[in-house]
């Protein structure tokens, strides 16, 4: 198995995922995704006819995002000769899509892939909140309710208060604001057009300055009413979470300010073989260490993040200690927390320039979003070690080790 290089990595900024105020609500998905494709291989020389395969992770692959975006946007580049793959793997999409195109690789299979994700999560074509889509058979076996649900549960369980989160959220924001300030995002976005050529968006636009413990305390959880919404004719998501729980007194902490925000964009992740590499100089920015995909509690949703990293670490014979910075996406405030707790991460290594609380979760592109976002800082502070993961809807956690070249 030979080894698999990061080239380079980009992302466009985070719009509001709303059609009424999103700065990228009214670009067509594929000519988001195509304009960071574009930008890729301008920036890095590539010669388009090389590359193999575009897979792009997305979340919610309906409405205007359906038919296979990956090959979609690739043909809007100009990218004629690359074969396409769209993967859903709800929040984990692109991060999949990313551990299918090093498989590719290190496989022998392609010698230049393209990975990433998209997600407009503005588009009015809004998935079923209900993870199994209404499967009465699979709701007998594993009654999944909704994921905010599950991480007030985990809180309750895990004894993180409403004042634990806020303020992890409140850090994330000021972190957030302060990376932007400072231009630590800047090598990676690529600011986005409109159709006429004219600047529809450069920076993040979902972080808020000045958010506080003490702003945050005004905010009404959120998953308390929505225990009583209705998830079929019969049950309430209240319902099919008590079919688990039924004896839990659930602690209702995470509302819109500690939960991650709701954003459009897109990532894209240039992966090479060294071979490759060499022979039309490339310049590699790191190297794929580990990688790792697991699955577990459907019903919690949101723990597999600790064994999917404690697997990527093990396959690498390296320790929490060997790693220099930590990703994990902040869905809700407590998954990095609960990944602090037990994997015994201290918080000024992980998401030190904010995450997706304050700067927003374009579900099918975060996990390509974040491992630019940590390459970018450990290139930026001279560290060598970072380890990516996040949770994904129906249990499942992908995570992947790099080290910089």
């Amino acid at each position: 198995m030979q080894e698999v290089w990061i080239i380079d990595t980009a992302r466009s900024p985070r719009g509001l995922g709303r059609p009424d105020k999103g700065s990228l609500a009214h670009i067509h998905p594929q000519r988001l995704l195509s304009q960071l494709l574009s930008a890729v291989a301008e920036r890095n020389q590539l010669h388009i006819d090389d590359i193999e395969h575009v897979i792009m992770g997305c979340g919610n692959p309906s409405g205007t995002q359906r038919g296979d975006i990956a090959r979609m946007a690739a043909l809007d580049a100009g990218w004629l000769h690359s074969s396409g793959t769209t993967v859903d793997h709800f929040c984990g999409s692109s991060l999949m899509a990313t551990l299918f195109g090093a498989n590719c690789i290190s496989s022998g299979m392609h010698d230049l892939v393209v990975t990433g994700g998209i997600e407009m999560m503005s588009l009015p074509d809004k998935p079923n909140m209900a993870t199994d889509q209404h499967n009465m058979h699979l709701r007998d076996k594993h009654p999944i309710t909704s994921v905010g649900i599950s991480a007030d549960v985990i809180a309750t369980e895990e004894g993180f208060s409403r004042s634990d989160v806020d303020d992890f959220a409140a850090r994330s924001q000021q972190r957030a604001v302060q990376a932007i300030d400072n231009g630590y995002f800047d090598k990676s976005i690529v600011p986005i057009n409109n159709d006429d050529g004219s600047l529809a968006l450069a920076r993040d636009e979902s972080p808020r300055p000045g958010t506080s413990v003490e702003t945050l305390a005004e905010l009404k959880p959120v998953f308390s009413d929505f225990m009583n919404y209705p998830m079929d004719d019969k049950h309430s998501f209240g319902d099919i979470a008590r079919m688990t729980w039924p004896n839990l007194d659930i602690n209702h902490v995470h509302h819109a300010g500690n939960s991650s925000g709701i954003v459009d964009g897109a990532a894209a992740v240039v992966l090479a073989s060294p071979e490759y590499a060499r022979a039309n100089k490339l310049k590699p920015r790191a190297r794929i260490v580990s990688s790792a995909s697991v699955a577990g509690s459907p019903e919690y949703n949101l723990n597999e993040p600790v064994p999917s990293a404690q697997k990527a670490l093990s396959g690498a014979g390296l320790t929490v200690d060997d790693i220099d910075l930590f990703e994990v996406n902040e869905a809700f405030a407590v998954v990095p927390l609960r990944f602090m707790k037990l994997m015994g991460v201290d918080h000024d290594k992980l998401n030190v320039n904010g995450g997706a609380i304050a700067l927003g979760h374009p579900i099918g592109a975060t996990g390509a979003i974040l491992l630019g976002t940590l390459l970018d800082e450990l290139e930026r502070r001279e560290l060598k070690r970072g380890l990516v993961t996040l949770c994904a809807a129906g249990g499942l956690a992908p995570s992947m080790i790099i080290e910089t070249m």
